[in-house]
């Protein structure tokens, strides 16, 4: 884990890799939870029976939505800023869903910082590459350019 002092501190890693995080698994109840809070009910994600006669592999697949929102749960893991107040999310500016998650994977996340940028009120803005593998696959899951402002 790489532990900075203040958000400002963050430039001074630009093009550094973190990670990669601990392993999560991605089980059918995960998938159906998320299922339920988005209204996203598709076979590919639910229908387990259905899964093991028509999906390759024989699983139910992970949403690219779900895949993308663990990485708040994820990247606390890889970075910590001590005189932090407040950090938002402020968006993304590319996502691709490269490669399936199998219900039952084990997903980890690896961040690139490519860019601190000052913004009003003591704040930075920092744009992370982030990058979710899957255990036993060449291609990643995901590959993400978000951002996120931290104050101080």
């Amino acid at each position: 884990m790489l532990t900075v002092e203040t958000p400002k501190d963050l430039r001074q890693h630009i093009g550094k890799t973190l990670g990669p995080s601990d392993w999560i698994t991605v089980d059918q109840a995960m998938i159906d939870k998320f299922a339920e809070a988005t209204g996203d009910h598709q076979w590919i994600h639910v229908d387990v029976e259905r899964a093991k006669k028509e999906m390759p592999g024989g699983k139910t697949i992970a949403h690219g939505y779900l895949t993308l929102s663990l990485l708040p749960r994820l990247a606390p893991t890889l970075l910590k800023v001590n005189k932090r107040k407040r950090g938002i999310n402020y968006g993304s500016n590319k996502i691709r869903f490269t490669n399936p998650v199998p219900a039952g994977s084990r997903i980890r996340l690896k961040q690139t910082i490519k860019a601190v940028e000052d913004v009003p009120d003591n704040g930075v803005r920092i744009t992370s590459e982030m990058v979710i593998e899957v255990e036993g696959q060449e291609r990643p899951a995901l590959v993400a350019e978000v951002l996120g402002i931290q104050y101080s």
